[in-house]
């Protein structure tokens, strides 16, 4: 019975990891920029928008069509760059238990 308390205490560990790596990823904040830093995004860690900054210049009713198109793809390099960080950020939270149950999907 001692691997079974064993594969316990680890499982407890792993959820107590897995909770401050939820509430570490909830401070995470990632800003995407686009048109070389005239559309920024801010995202938070949830996906979250809490910033978005355009440069005055690209504010001419004629440019609408691309500060749309650059505030799109500011949005999308914000979001894989969050993601990055979340990814990572759960990677240290399970990191050296993840083979603790092979096949085993974590989180539980």
């Amino acid at each position: 019975m001692k691997d079974l308390s064993d594969i316990m205490r680890q499982a407890q560990q792993m959820q107590q990891r897995l909770q401050e790596a939820q509430e570490r990823m909830e401070l995470i904040t990632a800003e995407g920029s686009a048109g070389g830093g005239m559309v920024k995004v801010t995202l938070k860690g949830k996906g979250e928008l809490s910033g978005l900054v355009i440069d005055p210049s690209l504010l001419q009713p004629a440019d609408r069509e691309m500060v749309e198109d650059l505030v799109k793809a500011a949005h999308s390099d914000a979001r894989r760059k969050l993601d990055d960080a979340m990814a990572d950020a759960m990677k240290q939270a399970t990191g050296g238990l993840g083979g603790m149950l092979p096949g085993f999907k974590l989180p539980f």
